[in-house]
């Protein structure tokens, strides 16, 4: 009885041994094989959108949110050049595009004239203006023009003046003359000769006092000299400045009057550093004044003055121009535009260019709905235009209004857009390891549930072992 109870009991703990065994050999293989077909599937080849990388797709197809075909995608492998480039586009459906007000223009050649706006100073025209002064030495014993502002001309005398150098050099003439009648007589002809150059002397020391021709003349029909000598100007103009009263006595040069024809004016205007290049000599200037309303002055670039104001940092321009009726006075400030010709240009509206200081962008349309960053280069500034100097070719589609909406949307998705740092080709972006099955995942790839921990104390099904 004893050996047959020491006989059984090994042999059901054997068969405990064995149930056990062969549950958890069951329990293993049923549990085990999804585990290994996900590590196989981490080998399978999955497909990814460039701008939204949580959807994953085990085939290739387009993007649910956005409608971009889908791109390779594996893990622990870096993205092709082309999936690089596709990375800063952004592709917007009819109903985002309507939404963000997105507005496309193409690039195209125009005309393009760049309008310089300066302030400026009316001046004298300096090649008009003339002082009167004192041919010799004596008393202003009359004054035609007592005061500032009137206006003389070139055939009138301005002043007279007494000077008894002037008096004595007309007998000096007048004596040459009878002194030439007297030596014709002579039948030497180094005597007659003789007589005529006394005349011929003292004629020009006449000329060198100021005395016209016309005076030299009626000197001689009267042949007694002339106490007061006229004085003239040399143009016609206005008196800016008087200098000398009446009766007061002049030295020789010294100035009387000073006389300005402001027929035509100059105006310096000043242009900033960076505009002052596209200023040549000759380009049509128009002048605005707050005094005459809607009255414009044109004149041209006469003069560009070869340095800068380090106070304003300005350089001058000499505009020349008429001044019909002397309407524009000295020293008065005006208005002044110069239209500056670029010739043909490629142009774009300034809306379409998004400047980050260190990069300007444009977003192109490359497809239908879909747009891409272009990094350009840019010239001029023209009212609602801006010169495309590289970076675009005619026809380019690029998007005039919603480019901030668009470069927003791109570095929401991950992309560098316009205000990155690093240009829109620029380094190689690893794209995002495939979230984990399950995790995120729109198409429903459950992972398979973990295997659960036996209960303490349970018991085996002994149902599922087979002898």
């Amino acid at each position: 009885m004893n050996k047959s109870v020491k006989v059984a009991i090994p042999i059901v703990l054997v068969l405990v041994v064995a149930a056990a065994g062969g549950g958890y050999y069951l329990w293993h293989q049923k549990h085990q094989a999804p585990a290994g077909k996900e590590k196989a599937a981490q080998g399978q080849v999955l497909y990814t959108c460039a701008m939204h990388p949580f959807i994953i797709k085990d085939k290739p197809g387009t993007c649910p949110i956005c409608g971009m075909q889908l791109i390779k995608k594996v893990e622990g492998t870096q993205a092709s050049a082309e999936e690089q480039k596709m990375l800063g586009h952004v592709s917007l459906s009819p109903t985002q595009s309507v939404m963000a007000n997105v507005a496309t223009v193409p690039a195209d050649y125009a005309p393009l004239s760049k309008e310089i706006n300066a302030v400026g100073i009316v001046q004298y025209d300096q090649s008009r203006q003339a002082k009167v002064t004192a041919w010799v030495a004596g008393r202003i014993d009359k004054l035609n023009v007592n005061t500032v502002g009137a206006f003389v001309s070139k055939g009138r005398p301005v002043a007279e003046i007494y000077s008894p150098d002037l008096v004595a050099a007309q007998q000096e003439y007048l004596l040459a003359l009878r002194s030439r009648e007297q030596f014709k007589k002579s039948s030497i002809d180094a005597i007659s000769q003789g007589g005529e150059g006394l005349v011929a002397s003292a004629r020009q020391r006449l000329k060198l006092l100021g005395v016209k021709d016309e005076q030299i003349a009626g000197l001689e029909k009267a042949g007694h000299p002339n106490i007061k000598l006229p004085i003239y100007t040399p143009l016609s103009g206005v008196v800016i400045e008087k200098v000398v009263q009446e009766g007061q006595y002049v030295n020789m040069g010294d100035p009387l009057f000073n006389i300005a024809d402001l027929s035509t004016v100059w105006v310096d205007v000043e242009v900033y550093e960076n505009e002052f290049s596209f200023v040549k000599m000759g380009q049509r200037v128009e002048i605005l004044s707050q005094s005459y309303p809607g009255k414009t002055f044109s004149g041209r670039v006469s003069f560009i003055y070869p340095f800068l104001d380090p106070k304003t940092r300005t350089v001058k321009v000499r505009v020349e121009l008429a001044n019909p009726g002397l309407k524009l006075k000295p020293d008065m400030f005006v208005n002044a535009s110069i239209k500056a010709p670029l010739g043909n240009a490629l142009v774009v509206p300034a809306t379409a260019l998004m400047d980050t200081g260190k990069r300007q962008v444009v977003w192109v349309e490359s497809q239908p709905g879909m747009f891409e960053p272009h990094d350009v280069q840019v010239g001029a500034r023209v009212g609602d235009k801006v010169q495309i100097l590289s970076g675009l070719k005619q026809g380019d589609k690029v998007a005039a209004s919603g480019g901030y909406l668009i470069d927003s949307e791109s570095q929401l998705a991950g992309g560098s857009g316009g205000g990155g740092h690093e240009g829109h080709t620029g380094g190689a972006a690893t794209p995002a390891a495939p979230a984990a099955p399950g995790a995120g995942d729109h198409q429903g790839h459950g992972a398979p549930a973990a295997p659960a921990a036996p209960k303490k104390g349970g018991s085996m099904d002994m149902g599922d072992m087979k002898m």
